[in-house]
């Protein structure tokens, strides 16, 4: 039987929380989906955005005559380029990313489990065996710390974060918190600890849509946004 679907915050709001994860003097690298959103957030902060096809300091995404259509993130939205951008070609951004400079990567997720492991470039449920792992593989291992961004179920109310993954994994033990529409999760050697959930949600509701048993944190609250 399928948990009951809870309506959570918008994927805006999950950016927004991420966000705060960012602090200046970081180099960070968003991945597809709700990551590149935390782009639009961190106005004011002295933030070095990698974008894997060859640019530092991305700026938030661009809109009417600010687009151009060489300058994208890894959802291939067009972004803006902030004083001091760069650019280079694959194999120094891959040196960027494999050489262990890269503070914070931000990735989406299909599954996600209480080790830290996670899948996020393959959906079998599609009916096909389509994806490419990519840079994201690059990108798990050599940064200093893996978060996950996204929503806590699919869109029928099924687990996204499982006992064991059913799609092929990503990477393996390397995720450190994960960000959803429904709370805060810092994955330890313990288990999924919970640290916050949305407003007007309890432990309990949040357990309701994750499979594996979470441990509640003493300082349990609302997320911060």
């Amino acid at each position: 039987m399928s948990p009951t679907k809870i309506e959570g915050m918008p994927r805006e709001m999950i950016a927004l929380r991420v966000s705060r994860e960012v602090q200046d003097g970081m180099y960070v690298n968003l991945g597809i989906g709700i990551p590149t959103l935390i782009s639009n957030w961190i106005e004011g902060k002295d933030v070095i955005l990698q974008s894997e096809i060859g640019m530092l300091k991305t700026g938030a995404l661009a809109e009417g005559d600010d687009v151009d259509q060489d300058l994208i993130n890894a959802s291939c939205q067009a972004v803006t380029a902030l004083p001091g951008s760069c650019y280079f070609d694959i194999a120094e951004s891959f040196a960027m990313i494999r050489g262990g400079h890269i503070d914070i990567a931000v990735m989406g997720a299909l599954q996600i489990n209480a080790r830290g492991d996670y899948s996020g470039w393959s959906n079998p449920a599609r009916g096909l065996f389509v994806g490419n792992i990519g840079g994201s593989m690059d990108l798990c291992a050599g940064a200093k710390k893996l978060y996950i961004a996204m929503e806590h179920t699919t869109k029928d109310g099924e687990y996204k974060i499982v006992n064991e993954l059913s799609y092929p994994a990503t990477a393996m033990g390397k995720v450190a918190m994960l960000f959803t529409d429904l709370a805060v999760i810092e994955i330890t050697p313990r288990g999924m600890v919970l640290k916050e959930v949305m407003a007007g949600l309890t432990a309990k509701d949040v357990q309701s849509v994750t499979e594996p048993k979470l441990i509640i944190s003493p300082n349990l609250k609302e997320i911060e946004l």
